[in-house]
């Protein structure tokens, strides 16, 4: 058994471990409210335009615009991994780099390259030790994200798609479901799907203003940007959930670990004081 003073020493030890998690779990929870008032605030406006622009990808358009218009063949895919860029999270960006993973590993057996654009240090790491082909990065984008923080990203992409580089485009993240609950999700982004409804047994379209080309053009690159921007909020608010719920697991576990500590330090002490007592006893004895 460890002596009182080795025993003394690991419980100051995880007692300090205990405060430095007992804080991030109180900032984890501080950052998570404020990322999850910035997520519901802009989640309509991404549901909305994606409803809109699935409406527009089912009208029979004088100008077919390639980002509604499925390709041929597809020899080629660009997945955009959205990923925190700090650990202590939990399981939160392994969970999402598995099911990447899982993809990419569907997509070879049919003979599908994988281009890789990384949101994050996380993913960055993860897919560089693997050797995976990433063609844009970013990182250190904070806990308050602008839509010119994954502009560089989106027109990576978008360039790589309209020169036929990439035939199929995803988003992968983390959708946040509640605070106990973040999975992984991959949404595909290009080309765009139509909402879902019932075969129409007529033709219709919009009525453009100026022309049919501007609006489209403009409208698909704000819909890429706004699904990009919510994946990264959504993504903010999982990751500051889980690092609450990690702390807190890790405080609690510390506090447990402190009492089976210290009922080990009483009774080495006491296994001392018996000791200690028997010496004085056999010393008297033997006078």
């Amino acid at each position: 058994m460890s002596s009182g003073k080795e025993i003394r020493t690991k419980i100051k030890s995880i007692n300090s471990t205990k405060k430095i998690t007992s804080a991030m779990e109180m900032v984890a929870a501080s950052k998570m409210r404020r990322a999850q008032d910035r997520m519901h605030t802009s989640r309509p406006y991404a549901n909305k335009i994606r409803n809109v622009v699935g409406h527009a990808a089912r009208c029979h358009s004088e100008y077919k615009h390639m980002y509604l218009t499925p390709p041929e063949d597809v020899k080629r895919v660009g997945i955009i991994v959205v990923s925190s860029d700090r650990g202590l999270c939990g399981g939160l960006n392994i969970n999402l780099f598995k099911a990447i993973m899982t993809q990419i590993k569907e997509y070879g057996q049919d003979n599908v390259e994988v281009d890789l654009c990384t949101l994050g240090q996380k993913a960055f790491h993860f897919f560089k030790r693997r050797n995976m082909n990433i063609t844009g990065h970013a990182e250190h984008m904070g806990d308050r994200p602008g839509v010119q923080d994954i502009i560089g990203i989106v027109k990576v992409i978008l360039d790589a798609y309209r020169a036929d580089q990439l035939q199929h485009v995803i988003i992968a993240f983390n959708e946040f479901v509640n605070t106990m609950v973040q999975k992984p999700k991959l949404l595909t982004l290009l080309p765009i799907v139509p909402t879902e409804g019932e075969k129409l047994d007529y033709y219709w379209d919009y009525i453009y203003e100026p022309d049919s080309k501007q609006v489209l053009d403009a409208l698909l690159t704000r819909y890429i940007e706004s699904q990009v921007y919510q994946a990264v909020v959504e993504n903010i608010a999982c990751e500051q959930a889980a690092r609450m719920v990690a702390m807190k697991s890790a405080t609690d576990n510390a506090g447990s670990l402190i009492d089976e500590l210290q009922l080990a330090y009483n009774k080495a002490r006491q296994a001392n004081i018996t000791q200690e007592l028997s010496e004085i006893v056999g010393g008297a004895d033997a006078v």
